[in-house]
């Protein structure tokens, strides 16, 4: 199957990292000033910025608040856990934003994101933390089962 531009996107920043200490990477910091964030540090969380910046590089449509994760449950139609999705996720403090990418052999919704252990990664989440999966309008869905991935991670609990 081919990945969606947006996913073709997100594929080529896996590894991307915050940068310890007072450095902000380069990469995270043009995201912010090409999305016309009114800060630039990458302490503030990021998973909606990555997927503001694939979204949007690729052509599609970003929410009006896309530095909040669960701004994205209003972004695009309803659908189902698709490779390419968008999926929210409820977390304490907030929620975090990534794409589908599979599932892993006990379930769990491999996600493609940004801010998941500060870099961008493939992880798996419980699917009990879904709040929503959504497609970006204007593109034609993906009609595809998921594909199992390996994992021997333990579940995300880490995004912020």
């Amino acid at each position: 199957m081919t990945d969606t531009p947006w996913l073709a996107i997100a594929r080529r920043h896996i590894g991307l990292a915050e940068i310890p200490g007072k450095a902000e990477n380069p990469v995270i910091q043009g995201w912010l000033r090409t999305l016309r964030a009114w800060w630039s540090s990458e302490d503030v969380p990021w998973c909606g910025t990555f997927v503001a910046h694939c979204l949007k590089e690729s052509g599609c449509a970003i929410p009006r608040h896309w530095y909040r994760a669960k701004a994205y449950l209003e972004c695009g139609e309803p659908c189902g856990p698709v490779p390419g999705a968008l999926v929210i996720y409820d977390r304490a403090g907030g929620g975090h934003v990534g794409f589908v990418v599979g599932i892993d052999q006990s379930g769990r919704i491999m996600t493609l994101g940004g801010n998941q252990g500060n870099r961008v990664s493939i992880a798996p989440f419980d699917s009990s933390r879904v709040l929503g999966y959504r497609w970006p309008v204007g593109t034609a869905p993906v009609v595809a089962a998921l594909p199992v991935l390996n994992s021997t991670e333990a579940s995300s609990a880490g995004e912020a």
